[in-house]
């Protein structure tokens, strides 16, 4: 799940991946923010069409605030998160001054054994900046979803990031990056699907 700003309002756009690997588009709603009051029904329009969360679902976020209530709202106890990996550590370095976010990108790790490494680095943000640290813990545990069913080796490599779906987003601006003026809702929808 993830949010693509188009034209004046964002699209939060849900994007299943089959057993098999094939990526599924399940939908879109648009909205002012990825908040919980607008996602929560989207989500639930998703399953009365057919989404299956009988045997569990792993979602991806970016680490938005109203994603992760919208999931855990409509799935409960079906629906593991993780957050992107690549989006934790970018919310991290952003409270750093720019000459030090290169190095911290380099150390913050993304291994099995990132935990211990991560609870390290955090004791030394702390010391260094308490908004990073603060960033580094938030969600901390969602981060090393992957890591903790055992299924890093396997999964990891297409899904530590939402990479998956934002390289739909840059389809989508490429498509739609020369409209200047937007008709109407309909237009943007037809653009999107």
């Amino acid at each position: 799940l993830d949010g693509k700003a188009f034209a004046d309002s964002t699209m939060v756009i849900a994007l299943g991946i089959t057993l098999s690997g094939e990526k599924r588009f399940l939908g879109f709603v648009e909205t002012d923010t990825e908040n919980a009051k607008v996602l929560a029904p989207f989500l639930r329009s998703l399953v009365d069409r057919g989404l299956d969360a009988s045997h569990g679902l792993l979602v991806s976020l970016d680490g938005g605030k109203g994603l992760r209530s919208a999931v855990k709202k409509v799935f409960r106890d079906s629906a593991l998160v993780h957050r992107c990996q690549w989006h934790k550590r970018e919310n991290v370095v952003s409270y750093l001054p720019t000459i030090e976010q290169g190095d911290w990108r380099r150390r913050l790790p993304t291994s099995p054994e990132a935990l211990a490494a991560l609870e390290q680095l955090h004791g030394e943000l702390d010391d260094r900046n308490q908004s990073a640290a603060g960033s580094l813990a938030e969600g901390l545990d969602e981060t090393l979803t992957l890591h903790r069913l055992g299924v890093f080796a396997v999964l990891g490599r297409s899904f530590k990031t939402t990479n998956c779906l934002e390289s739909v987003n840059a389809l989508v601006e490429e498509r739609c990056a020369q409209v200047d003026q937007w008709k109407n809702l309909s237009q943007r929808q037809r653009w999107l699907a």
